[in-house]
């Protein structure tokens, strides 16, 4: 009987003694911590989606019970959950739901894609879409203006419905002669062949009719009309997009300009448990009673750490493939035009006082290199102003084309640049003949600089602009090439990124630019268990094998949001 409780005791005490048991462990895997103290390891263990414990396998196993959850990743490679740290969720979704042109190859391509969807439309009903790039094209029309196709063919095959085509960078459209009757775009006398828009242009050819084609603000004059969505496409199009970021890896997401229906949206699909990425949303300024509600109600940070809202971005200049991005010198292949900005630039001081006031981050949308400068002028006059406020992390999305004389500032002030790797590999093929040789070495796409300077660089795709795939972003980062593999050493290549800073851009310092470095952007017991695998390592092989790669799994808070079919 003496010996039945001693031993009964002592199991009592082993149990109470021993560690804790965890609800899941992934082991026998490749796991990439970005942690400094570990930054490689093989097994992981978590309870109540927090990661419990990070170590060998052998260490790991002692955390199983009867109930664990084992998940052996048999050689796979993890890496913490990917933040997307700039792109456009129901953009994403909407693109699912019209016409993609975002692989389209020629000016007839596109018109064949609308006429399809013209075949099965109701007459009157509006037709869209988004994705087509003129400078993507393999040939271009026979008939352009100012590098832009025209609208005749599209408006040949549309006669009964109006059409609105936004172009890839979300900076211009594409619209038929229906679309334009109905706006009110007419042809011009030649004593009057400038319609001025605010911020924009509706461009003519030399006789003064319309191309179809409007830049910046002008497309306003169209969007407007578009009938608005009903609450159950915008539904459908939340859920495409989710699916989509699951599918890619994703499991944060910056949303670059969302207004209150998208939150509302969020918070919702929240509350009913089918949020499946977590989301930081940047309130839009191109809606000023949102802003002014926001500024009354404060930030909102999450305590679940699934939706917060607490930036604001501003979109400053246009893009460089439509001409828009404002610089401080006449583009190459447009002598006599600099681009603009598309908000007044004295709205960079306004709201960047009131965000640090208020404790907003401010992240401005900044292509060309005057639009790069004006931004940090005014971030730094504001910094200057409310001294007290020292972690503001303002941020620059872009930050594509720099001034020598500007890039040491983004380490200096603290500025974050919220770059997108992927454009290189879209943009940088026919952007020497927009900027030169000279500025394209100097000034664009310098992430090095930016690093050297102390800066914290951000990573992702703009999609819709590309695909939300952070894969080929990647590739762009360390190779510096064109997703066709060339040039042979890729471009500039004393600016690519190593391997480890490109991890870091898509983790550690996408949750640094959302104030959310101690919650996640590493493998690190006490942050959430959010975790992406990989069927290769891409630390590890060969660099265009990179493209090779696909998303296996993708974990969210614990729960497996996506898993690959074997």
């Amino acid at each position: 009987m003496k010996n039945n409780l001693l031993l009964i005791m002592s199991i009592l005490l082993l149990f109470s003694c021993g560690k804790e048991t965890a609800d899941k462990v992934f082991i026998n895997g490749i796991i990439y911590t970005v942690e400094d103290e570990l930054p490689i390891a093989e097994a992981v263990a978590i309870k109540n989606g927090i990661i419990l414990a990070v170590g060998t396998k052998e260490e790991i196993e002692s955390y199983v019970g009867s109930h664990t959850e084992k998940i052996d990743l048999q050689g796979m490679t993890m890496t913490p959950g990917l933040i997307e740290s700039h792109a456009h969720l129901m953009g994403i979704g909407y693109n699912k739901l019209d016409i993609d042109l975002m692989y389209v190859k020629t000016y007839d391509e596109l018109v064949e894609k609308v006429a399809e969807a013209a075949a099965s439309a109701q007459p009157g009903e509006w037709i869209t879409g988004r994705g087509w790039h003129q400078d993507k094209w393999i040939e271009m029309p026979e008939k352009t203006v100012n590098g832009f196709q025209t609208h005749d063919q599209l408006s040949a095959v549309t006669p009964n419905n109006p059409v609105y085509l936004a172009h890839a960078s979300g900076h211009a459209s594409f619209v038929n002669q229906k679309a334009m009757e109905q706006a009110g775009i007419t042809s011009l006398g030649s004593e009057n062949l400038k319609q001025e828009v605010e911020g924009g242009e509706i461009i003519r050819d030399d006789i003064g009719n319309p191309t179809g084609v409007l830049v910046e603000t002008a497309s306003k004059l169209v969007g407007k009309l578009i009938p608005k969505d009903t609450p159950e496409r915008a539904e459908k199009a939340l859920e495409l997009a989710l699916q989509e970021l699951a599918e890619k890896g994703i499991t944060s997401f910056h949303d670059a300009g969302g207004n209150q229906d998208l939150i509302d949206l969020l918070e919702r699909f929240q509350a009913e448990g089918k949020l499946t990425a977590r989301m930081y949303v940047m309130l839009s300024s191109r809606i000023p009673e949102l802003l002014e509600a926001w500024y009354v109600k404060g930030p909102k940070i999450d305590p679940e750490h699934m939706v917060t809202v607490r930036s604001i971005k501003l979109n400053m200049d246009g893009a460089l493939g439509p001409w828009g991005a404002w610089l401080l010198e006449d583009y190459e292949d447009k002598p006599g035009s600099r681009g603009h900005e598309t908000m007044p630039i004295d709205l960079v001081s306004k709201v960047a006082e009131k965000g640090l006031q208020l404790g907003f981050q401010v992240n401005s949308h900044a292509i060309g290199d005057r639009t790069n400068r004006e931004v940090l002028d005014r971030y730094e006059a504001a910094f200057a102003k409310y001294p007290n406020v020292t972690d503001h992390r303002f941020r620059v999305e872009h930050a594509q084309h720099l001034h020598p004389d500007d890039i040491s500032r983004f380490g200096d002030l603290g500025v974050i640049a919220a770059i997108q790797a992927i454009h290189l590999s879209s943009d940088r093929p026919w952007a020497i003949g927009r900027l030169g040789a000279k500025r394209i070495k100097d000034g664009a796409y310098v992430w090095q600089k930016l690093l050297s300077s102390g800066a914290v660089i951000s990573n992702g795709t703009d999609a819709p602009v590309e695909p939300v795939d952070a894969i080929p972003s990647f590739y762009a980062s360390v190779s510096r090439k064109t997703l066709k593999m060339t040039p042979d050493g890729g471009y500039e290549p004393d600016q690519k990124l190593t391997r480890e800073q490109a991890l870091k851009s898509y983790t550690l310092a996408g949750a640094y630019a959302e104030f959310a470095e101690d919650i996640k952007g590493s493998i690190k017991v006490g942050k959430v268990a959010d975790f992406t695998v990989f069927d290769k390592n891409i630390m590890e092989v060969p660099e265009n094998d990179i493209l090779n790669t696909k998303i296996m799994m993708t974990v969210v808070g614990g729960k497996i949001v996506f898993k690959a079919e074997n």
